[in-house]
């Protein structure tokens, strides 16, 4: 059995504290490697599956909700007659009828609800006055089904079934004319 020597080993010793000290001045002095970076968002698409909602400058109507495919999300867009809404959109276990509170069934394994605040329809009911259909989604990468949820007293909301919880961004585009438009994007990867 070969034992070592002492000098050895506190040789080993001294050069480990030195290469701790070495490493301990370097980070101080910033000279350190710098850690990876954080992945970059799916095509622009930041903010996670967490909910996002906006103030509006007003009182509006709801005049079509669409949807389109591209290239790293699918997108709805729901058209306002006038400035915009307050809006919130996010995921929920489950998206409930307004005001029946019943259960929305919808397709895929996550949903979005997309609720637009300060509704004004041409009835003056505060409810959608007018047949309102939803878009065929059938086919989308990340779209499962889109549902009225209802609308009353001012407030409207959308169901969104989509594939998985994924990543989304909601904004609103100025336009068409004196309108806007409500956009939500879901990403087609995480």
């Amino acid at each position: 059995m070969k034992t070592r020597h002492p000098v050895t080993r506190a040789r080993k010793l001294t050069r480990t504290a030195m290469l701790v000290a070495f490493l301990a001045v370097a980070g101080s002095l910033g000279l350190t490697a710098a850690a990876p970076a954080a992945a970059a968002p799916f095509c622009g698409i930041t903010g996670g599956s967490l909910p996002k909602s906006g103030v509006g400058s007003g009182a509006d109507d709801v005049l079509a909700v669409r949807a389109g495919q591209h290239s790293c999300f699918d997108r709805l867009v729901v058209d306002l007659a006038h400035g915009s809404s307050s809006y919130s959109v996010e995921y929920v276990p489950t998206v409930f009828g307004d005001p029946s509170g019943s259960p929305i069934p919808l397709a895929g394994g996550a949903r979005l609800r997309i609720v637009l605040r300060d509704m004004v329809f041409a009835n003056g009911s505060g409810s959608v006055s007018h047949p309102l259909p939803m878009p065929n989604v059938a086919g989308y990468r990340t779209f499962r089904q889109v549902a009225l949820a209802g609308s009353f007293e001012g407030v409207t909301s959308f169901g969104l079934g989509v594939r998985a919880r994924l990543p989304f961004r909601t904004f609103i585009l100025a336009g068409p004319g004196t309108g806007s438009r409500l956009v939500i994007d879901v990403a087609h990867l995480w």
